[in-house]
C-alpha cells in the first residue's frame, strides 16, 4: 500500500533490485536529476569505453580499423547487434549511424515511393518538430506541397493522439506513415503492433521514431513487422550529448537499395575495391552514408553493457513503478496547487516520464533547478519529470515532490519570468 512518507520510499529502495546500478553513474552532489529523457547521465562504463577507443587511436593509429578490442571497421555493426535486444530486432536489422533527423531523411528517401494517387505521408500534429521538418523537406524534393501531402492527425485533447483517428486517416492516398513510439510531451505510448497491422492491411509502409522509448520500454519491432524505426541514443541509453543515432530496417527490406548511398553502406568485402558501382550491404549497414564517428559512438558500447546485463524488461518494470510512485506523491502532496498530470495513467499507454502541467510551468522549472532538482520544460505548460531506472532512487522521487511542494507553498517561482530559457 502506498504511503507518502520518506520511510516508505526507503523501503522501496531496499527492495529495488537495480539500486546498486546507481553507483555506476556520475551523480552530482546535492542534485536530483530528472531529465534523463533529454540527456542521460554518464556511466563509468561509458566513460571507460570512450577511453578505450581513444587509446586505440593513440596506440594503433590507422590499424585501429581492423585491430584492437573494437575494430572500427565493424564497430557500427557490433553496436547494432548489441542494440537488437532493446527493440526486438535481429542482429542484421540494426545499425548505429547518423543522427535522428539524418536517419529519418535516409529512411524516407528509401521508403517513400509515391505512385499514382498514393502520394501522401501520414504523421501526427504532436510529433517532435524535427521529424516534421524532414517529412516536409522530402515531400518538396519529390515535387509535392507539404500543405496538401502531409496529413497530420489531430489531437482531441492537445496531449494525446487517439489511435482510431490515426487508423481512420490511413486512406488510399497514403504512401507512408511516420509516427512516434512515445509522444515527447505527454509521454503517451502508442500501440505499435496495432498501428503496424492496420497500416499493412491497407498496403501502407510504416516507420516509428523511438527517441522517447528505446532504452526505457521493450519493443518487438521484428515480430510486429515494423518496416523501419530510428532513434537517438543519448536519452535513455546514456551515450552522451550528440551521440550517434540508430536505425532499424526489417529483414524483409534488407537488400533494398537505400535512397541515399555512401561508401560505408557498401558490402564490407567490396568497399575497398573503390568501384563506382555501389554494392550495398545486405544488412541494415547499407543505410550508413559516411565514415562512422568512432569517438562519438564509443560511450554507447559501455552503456549497452549495462542494458544487456540488466535487460530492458527489468528497466521497464522499475520505470513503471517509479512513475506510478511519482504520480501517487503528486496526487497526495500537490492537490491544492492546480497541477494536472497530462500523461496516460495506465501502464500500457505510459512512457518513461511524467507530464506535469501547470500554467506557471516555465518558472516552476527554474525554481526547481535553484533547489537542486533538474526537470525539463516543454512549451506551453509542461514539466517533464523522468525517474530513470538505473540511477533515480525512490527517496530521490520523494525528496523532489517535497521540494516542489515547498516551492509552491512559498511561491518561490514568482521571482522568475514565466518563459523558457534558450534551451528549455
Amino acid at each position: 500500500m502506498f504511503q507518502a512518507t520518506k520511510e516508505f520510499a526507503e523501503i522501496l529502495d531496499q527492495k529495488d533490485s537495480l539500486a546498486n546500478y546507481r553507483n555506476e553513474f556520475y551523480l552530482q552532489p546535492n542534485t536530483i536529476y530528472l531529465d534523463g529523457n533529454s540527456l542521460g547521465l554518464l556511466s563509468r562504463r561509458a566513460e571507460q569505453s570512450l577511453l578505450d577507443l581513444l587509446a586505440s587511436w593513440k596506440t594503433l593509429a590507422i590499424d585501429g580499423w581492423m585491430q584492437g578490442e573494437h575494430p572500427w571497421y565493424y564497430f557500427a555493426e557490433k553496436l547494432g547487434a548489441l542494440s537488437g535486444p532493446l527493440v526486438g530486432a535481429k542482429e542484421d536489422e540494426v545499425i548505429v549511424t547518423g543522427s535522428t533527423t539524418t536517419n529519418l531523411h535516409q529512411l524516407i528517401a528509401t521508403f517513400y515511393q509515391p505512385n499514382g494517387n498514393k502520394t501522401k505521408i501520414l504523421a501526427d500534429e504532436l510529433n517532435f518538430p524535427s521529424d516534421i521538418y524532414a517529412i516536409q523537406s522530402q515531400l518538396k524534393l519529390k515535387g509535392f506541397d507539404p500543405e496538401t501531402h502531409l496529413i497530420q492527425v489531430k489531437s482531441r485533447d492537445g496531449r494525446t493522439i487517439n489511435e482510431e483517428d490515426i487508423i481512420n486517416e490511413m486512406t488510399e492516398e497514403v504512401a507512408l506513415i511516420i509516427l512516434p513510439t512515445v509522444l515527447y510531451r505527454s509521454g503517451q505510448l502508442l500501440d505499435i503492433e496495432r498501428l503496424t497491422k492496420a497500416a499493412h492491411d491497407r498496403g501502407i509502409l510504416i516507420g516509428f521514431d523511438g527517441c522517447h522509448s528505446v532504452g526505457a520500454i521493450p519493443h518487438q519491432f521484428h515480430d510486429w513487422d515494423v518496416d523501419f524505426a530510428y532513434w537517438c541514443n543519448y536519452k535513455y541509453l546514456n551515450s552522451g550529448p550528440g551521440g550517434v543515432g540508430s536505425l532499424f530496417v526489417h529483414e524483409k527490406h534488407l537488400g533494398k537499395m537505400p535512397g541515399l548511398t555512401g561508401w560505408f553502406g557498401s558490402d564490407k568485402e567490396k568497399q575497398f575495391d573503390m568501384k563506382h558501382e555501389f554494392s550495398p550491404s545486405q544488412t541494415a549497414g547499407a543505410y550508413q552514408i559516411g565514415t562512422p564517428h568512432i569517438l562519438s559512438m564509443a560511450p554507447l558500447a559501455g552503456s549497452l553493457e549495462l542494458f544487456n546485463e540488466v535487460t530492458i524488461e527489468r528497466v521497464r518494470e522499475k520505470s513503471l513503478k517509479s512513475t506510478a510512485y511519482l504520480m501517487d506523491l503528486i496526487n497526495e502532496e500537490l492537490s491544492e496547487f492546480e497541477f494536472t498530470i497530462g500523461n496516460p495513467l495506465d501502464d500500457v499507454s505510459r512512457g518513461g516520464h511524467v507530464c506535469l502541467e501547470h500554467e506557471d510551468a516555465a518558472r516552476i522549472c527554474k525554481a526547481l533547478k535553484l533547489n537542486g532538482i533538474v526537470p525539463d520544460f516543454r512549451a506551453p505548460n509542461v514539466i517533464r519529470l523522468a525517474p530513470i531506472a538505473f540511477y533515480t532512487s525512490y527517496v530521490d522521487i520523494w525528496n523532489s515532490v517535497q521540494i516542489l511542494k515547498k516551492i509552491m507553498v512559498e511561491k518561490q517561482y514568482e521571482q522568475f519570468q514565466n518563459e523558457r530559457e534558450i534551451i528549455a
